[in-house]
């Protein structure tokens, strides 16, 4: 019998991206205006929707401060602090595994893992190469691997139609994630950190987009898939 599929959002679900991505608009709309943005102003765009993409984040809190700065400019520099530049380390090394010991190894023993994920492929492979070599993730769905960004449902669309009759969750932390479930018809898990800003405005929101469920983290999932 072919084991069911949770399909996995990667930032903020499997990995802590306070101080890797969520630093990274910060600095880069520093870099560009002159002052920074805070991490409850950057969580105000994340619950509005449609701000899943964090190089068109960046860009749209630039112009909106009335700086003309090219696109491809603000990615240019978005990504030489994520990844690293000129010897100096990259923020994505700043990033922290959120699942305990065995917490994902018990769950693969009932479950087949996938990513779907608004980071590019290998930057998730590379953040699963360092925290979960001995998991396997298959497929793994990024940015360049669907034709439209969450909340559009292409990814999940992409995953269920090649595993056709699998029961399929989806686990995410953003509003974007959870329209994405609903569209593609999965149902969807809702992560959202007591310590998040805006913690009780996302369950809210992941509420009203009918959530299965809302948790603190990812380890409290097997107790509610078994429920």
């Amino acid at each position: 019998m072919i084991k069911p599929l949770l399909v996995f959002d990667m930032d903020g679900v499997l990995v802590d991206v306070a101080e890797s991505y969520r630093e990274t608009i910060h600095q880069t709309v520093l870099h560009f205006t002159g002052s920074g943005i805070s991490r409850e102003a950057i969580q105000d765009y994340k619950n509005q929707g449609g701000w899943n993409d964090d190089w068109q984040l960046s860009h749209h809190i630039i112009t909106r401060r009335g700086i003309e700065a090219r696109f491809d400019d603000v990615v240019e520099y978005f990504q030489g602090l994520f990844h690293g530049k000129d010897g100096t380390p990259g923020l994505i090394l700043r990033e922290v595994w959120i699942a305990r010991p065995g917490v994902l190894e018990k769950l693969a023993d009932t479950f087949r893992f996938a990513i779907f994920t608004g980071r590019m492929k290998w930057e998730a492979e590379f953040t699963l190469r360092r925290f979960a070599q001995r998991l396997t993730f298959e497929p793994i769905i990024g940015l360049h691997e669907v034709e439209n960004l969450k909340p559009a449902p292409d990814g999940l669309l992409k995953i269920r139609d090649a595993n056709s009759g699998c029961p399929m969750w989806y686990i995410g932390d953003t509003v974007d994630d959870a329209r994405c479930a609903q569209s593609a018809g999965v149902p969807f898990v809702g992560i959202a950190s007591p310590g998040k800003p805006r913690h009780c405005e996302l369950v809210a929101l992941f509420h009203q987009q009918q959530a299965r469920a809302v948790i603190d983290d990812i380890n409290q999932l097997e107790q509610v898939l078994q429920s």
